[in-house]
């Protein structure tokens, strides 16, 4: 008989090791943040310490150049309620990280958005992460349930890594058409499934995760 005390064992460390992690490296105060562009909504995670949503106080989130610009401590969405997609369709967004954070973090594309402002919302989100060239798929169904995995972190050549400076720019796209769902990193297909096993049929927007800068270019949507 196997001892469970061995088995349990790389659970524990690993769960140990992100809690660590989440630990030395809380959400970020922000200056100036607070206020964002008419039309557009931003959901924060919970922040840990409290239980309660994140400030939104710590996310600056306004417009630059040609598309829009986060400085973020939490974690948060952001979405326009006009912005939703079904059927065939394609979305597209350019995401240029300003510096490298101090641990792997991510940002991306979400979309089939439902009820994103209440407790009860779902939507899928197709995230990279620069610092190590990698990408996830992911669903989150309850704003307080853990989200699933469609695809873990995955490494891929497609996704352009950080510079020295910690700059790196990625664009990432999803083809949803015949029942299908493509998601594209810099052109390149990275991962396709039915579109039936997703959230496909609803808002689009976008995702950063804690404790980054990034660039967001414009969001595109185009009937297919």
């Amino acid at each position: 008989m196997v001892s469970t005390r061995f088995v349990l064992l790389p659970t524990v460390l690993a769960f140990a090791a992100t809690t660590l992690t989440a630990q030395a490296d809380p959400d970020r105060s922000v200056a100036g943040g607070g206020s964002f562009p008419a039309g557009w909504h931003v959901r924060t995670e919970i922040a840990r310490q409290t239980g309660q949503p994140a400030p939104l106080a710590n996310v600056k989130f306004g417009a630059m150049g040609d598309g829009l610009h986060v400085t973020v401590g939490p974690a948060a969405i952001y979405w326009r309620d006009a912005d939703t997609a079904s059927g065939n369709y394609h979305i597209v967004a350019k995401f240029t990280q300003m510096q490298n954070p101090a641990h792997p973090e991510s940002y991306g594309l979400i979309l089939g958005g439902k009820s994103l402002a209440d407790s009860g919302q779902s939507y899928t989100y197709f995230l990279v992460r620069a610092v190590d060239g990698m990408y996830s798929i992911r669903r989150r169904a309850g704003y307080t349930a853990r989200p699933t995995a469609v695809v873990e972190w995955t490494a891929s050549d497609a996704v352009v890594k950080s510079d020295s400076s910690g700059k790196a720019t990625n664009e990432l796209s999803v083809e949803v058409r015949g029942g299908r769902a493509r998601f594209m990193v810099n052109g390149k297909e990275v991962y396709a499934a039915d579109a039936a096993g997703l959230d496909t049929r609803g808002v689009v927007g976008y995702r950063v995760n804690h404790n980054l800068d990034v660039h967001l270019g414009p969001l595109g949507v185009h009937k297919l």
